[in-house]
């Protein structure tokens, strides 16, 4: 009888399942997603998305939310209830002060143009995304452009009901 021998996921699988597994306590249905931040392959902290502390969540009180006009010129319907995953990790690290500089984000999606935005500030060197985000044209411009390597582990692009 042989034994299959056991392979270890790589470390981008690891933290990826991890940030998978944050994603189950957030408060949006729209997109259950999970954050992690890490360095020297250690976690430094975590995020998911859900309301603002002491703010009714998505799941209690339904979505809010806003059409977006994209550069297309196609409107989308965005749940503006929620601080997303990256967001909130980035938060919990300058709540506790916890530097970042250097690390490796790991999350569901391309992060959204604000999310880019406050990652690249952030100093945060690579963001390593499960799927693609529909509007992530300016994110991946920002990210070439602030030398910060983005790489995404599926070819799939995230997709939302009630767009």
């Amino acid at each position: 009888m042989s034994e299959e021998k056991y392979i270890r996921p790589t470390w981008d699988e690891y933290f990826m399942e991890v940030s998978r597994t944050i994603a189950k306590r957030a408060t949006c249905d729209r997109g259950r997603s999970g954050c992690v931040i890490a360095k020297d392959n250690q976690i430094l902290v975590t995020g998911y998305v859900g309301s603002p502390a002491g703010l009714p969540h998505c799941d209690e009180a339904g979505h809010l939310f806003r059409k977006s006009i994209h550069a297309d010129g196609s409107i989308t319907n965005h749940c503006v209830r929620t601080v997303h995953a990256e967001q909130n990790a980035i938060c919990q690290a300058a709540k506790r002060g916890i530097a970042i500089d250097g690390a490796t984000l790991y999350c569901k999606m391309t992060p959204c143009r604000t999310c880019a935005m406050l990652i690249i500030n952030c100093g945060i060197k690579r963001v390593v995304c499960e799927k693609h985000y529909h509007d992530e044209e300016d994110s991946i411009k920002m990210f070439s452009e602030a030398g910060i390597r983005i790489e995404h582990l599926e070819d799939s692009v995230q997709t939302y009901a009630d767009m």
